[in-house]
């Protein structure tokens, strides 16, 4: 087959990108620390690390953990604030040319929607803010607010409600066997697309020790290990959802992964703890992309969304 021309640009409802590559929230920093060995601008866009209100001092060492064909971590969403962010870190970040989606969290409905009032000055910097659903619930601690669909539909709204005219996107936890129902939720309460998905629950144990090897005791698992999870998750939701714009994350390696995500229903890929091994793997796997795409006759990188045949 010969190569064609590709034409990269992906459409998530009215987000327009130039490439389908984001770098995931928590692995690209706050602003524009890997500026010089991946050049933002070069991506679809960047989403920054989660912000909260507040400045939060996240958990205690030890935070990182490898595990097989993965990483364990409990960062515990340590970050300066929005308003420490938008005076230090943006500015960094704003001047590469880069497409910024600002993340935020909290630990109760309030808080999220003061985090997204905080960004107001930020907003025209913004191209989506993302809603990091996936975190602890301080007033229903048996839960995280992406495993209720009310708490996920409150806190969306909190955010939508918060009026920064830019795209919502809802960062959803694949720690739920009601993922569709969540997700659907997430839209009905004003998100425009969604981000699956975010880590999942591990532990590991140094035996010498016999305690947990995280400060925290538990943590997320991310990177190649989860991939199947998360093309299971985006499949699942699309077809539920159909229309919904998502960008998929989990275990992105490589092209090859970022195509699978695309087929199994994603409009863009997430790029996350392949950067901690290689900060210019978001950019090396757009290539890898599009060379395939090129190899494969496939003109146009947004007509994979969603194309795997079903049995």
């Amino acid at each position: 087959m010969p190569r064609v021309a590709v034409d990269p640009e992906v459409r998530l409802g009215r987000l327009v990108l130039p490439n389908p590559i984001v770098a995931a929230s928590g692995t690209f920093g706050h602003g524009a620390e890997l500026a010089r060995l991946c050049p933002p601008a070069a991506l679809g866009a960047v989403t920054v690390k989660s912000l909260a209100a507040t400045p939060w001092p996240g958990n205690p060492a030890p935070r990182l953990h490898p595990a097989t064909a993965g990483l364990l971590n409990s960062a515990g969403l340590q970050g300066p604030g929005v308003a420490a962010w938008i005076a230090e870190d943006l500015p960094a970040l704003r001047a590469t040319g880069a497409r910024i989606i600002a993340s935020v969290w909290g630990r109760n409905v309030g808080e999220f929607g003061e985090a997204a009032r905080l960004l107001a000055p930020a907003a025209a910097d913004l191209v989506a803010v993302e809603v990091n659903v996936s975190c602890p619930n301080l007033e229903d601690r048996s839960r995280i607010f992406a495993h209720s669909e009310e708490a996920t539909r409150q806190v969306v709204d909190a955010v939508a409600s918060a009026g920064l005219g830019v795209p919502v996107l809802a960062k959803l936890s694949p720690n739920t066997d009601e993922l569709p129902e969540i997700a659907a939720a997430a839209v009905e309460a004003g998100a425009d697309a969604l981000t699956l998905v975010n880590t999942l629950l591990g532990y590991a144990i140094d035996i010498e020790t016999r305690r947990p090897v995280l400060g925290a005791g538990r943590g997320g698992l991310s990177g190649a290990a989860i991939k199947p999870v998360a093309l299971r998750a985006v499949h699942d939701v699309t077809r539920a959802l159909p229309g919904v714009p998502v960008i998929g994350t989990g275990g992105v390696s490589n092209g090859r992964d970022a195509v699978e995500m695309l087929l199994a229903g994603a409009s863009a890929v997430g790029v996350g703890t392949a950067t901690f091994r290689d900060p210019r793997a978001p950019q090396r796997i757009l290539g890898e992309l599009l060379d395939w795409c090129a190899a494969h006759g496939v003109g146009r990188v947004r007509d994979l969304t969603g194309a795997v045949e079903d049995r």
